[in-house]
């Protein structure tokens, strides 16, 4: 039931949505029950220690409640690599590009986070903030830890028992399944951290905010959240399918030599990153269409385990973060002079 004061969202046919008209929604709605826009944006974010990064074309920002519950906001403008050569922009190859600008913006929206958090020490008048070495020297860690657990174990746990399979086709199911429990043990075991539970609300409100900007639907908590904290661009979703992608990437390369085996899992990540990259950019693009939906499901479903619901004063950060980006410039126009397309 609908608040006093703010009217239910009903969905209406396609066509670009307008700031205060009636909101740009999909005939079905989301796993949770709720509403999700029609349409995909420009618009990519994640959750960070307190607050949410988002980004479009040409800017990224990441909004912070501090510790005296001010909201902190740091802009910084944007040149897509993409942008740099045509290659960068084909298929498969995009995907690469749009990871590594990912994981390069997620890690320095992390950093700023975890400094707005960090109080003056007694007779200090400024607080110390964390160095870059320290951020990178976590960095590398993070990505020796994530390619051990996801792709070295596997491949190694497999290869324990590789005589007793006896030919390669049920070796690469059997590492692929492998992988995938692996991964959705990895979540369901993280989800139940306490410490994790705000980031996971954050990723909710990111997730809201971004269906409700992309619904056409004005930007204040109170509408932000009877959007899904589900989004069919998430970077759980996307995690799931290079799960799923690598079984058939590595599945031609047969059964060599354990090095060989252990290499090509190293060296095939790029690889399975474009084509999932392309995969859950379609489905975004598609979301639309039952059989797209029931494909993207399970992906749908772990997000329960990486998003929670959010309040108000988080759905609050989310849009400043949202805002600011805003206010330099038009998404899906810079998209369309650009090119460029972003995984939320």
């Amino acid at each position: 039931m609908a608040r006093e004061g703010v009217p239910q969202l009903n969905a209406t046919g396609d066509g670009a949505p307008e700031a205060n008209g009636r909101p740009q929604l999909a005939e079905a709605q989301m796993p949770d029950g709720k509403p999700v826009a029609s349409r995909d944006a420009p618009v990519g974010g994640q959750a960070v220690l307190e607050g949410v990064m988002m980004r479009g074309v040409s800017t990224w920002a990441v909004a912070v409640r501090k510790p005296d519950e001010e909201i902190e906001i740091t802009s910084e403008p944007l040149v897509s690599w993409a942008k740099r050569h045509r290659v960068l922009r084909w298929p498969v190859i995009r995907g690469v590009v749009a990871l590594g600008e990912s994981l390069k913006i997620g890690f320095r929206a992390l950093a700023i986070s975890a400094n707005a958090q960090l109080e003056p020490e007694e007779g200090e008048e400024e607080a110390p903030e964390i160095g870059g070495f320290t951020w990178g020297a976590t960095i590398v860690l993070s990505l020796v830890l994530a390619i051990g657990l996801f792709f070295v174990v596997p491949v190694g746990a497999t290869s324990l028992i590789k005589d007793q399979l006896g030919s390669s086709l049920l070796f690469w199911l059997v590492e692929g399944i492998l992988r995938t429990a692996i991964f959705i043990g990895y979540l369901a075991l993280i989800s139940r951290l306490n410490d994790l539970r705000r980031v996971f609300e954050y990723h909710g409100a990111e997730h809201k905010t971004i269906s409700c900007y992309e619904a056409g639907d004005r930007l204040t908590p109170e509408r932000a959240e009877r959007y899904s904290r589900l989004h069919p661009r998430c970077g759980t979703s996307f995690l799931l399918v290079v799960m799923v992608v690598a079984i058939f990437v590595f599945a031609p390369l047969g059964l060599p030599a354990w090095y060989w085996l252990l290499a090509s899992r190293i060296l095939g990540i790029p690889l399975i990153a474009g084509i999932s990259y392309e995969v859950i950019k379609w489905a975004g693009r598609n979301r639309r269409k039952r059989w797209v939906r029931a494909v993207m499901y399970p992906g749908l479903m772990l997000q329960n385990l990486t998003t929670r619901e959010p309040d108000r004063e988080q759905l609050a950060v989310a849009i400043a973060a949202l805002e600011a980006v805003l206010a330099v410039e038009s998404p899906e126009q810079a998209a369309r002079e650009g090119d460029i397309e972003i995984v939320a």
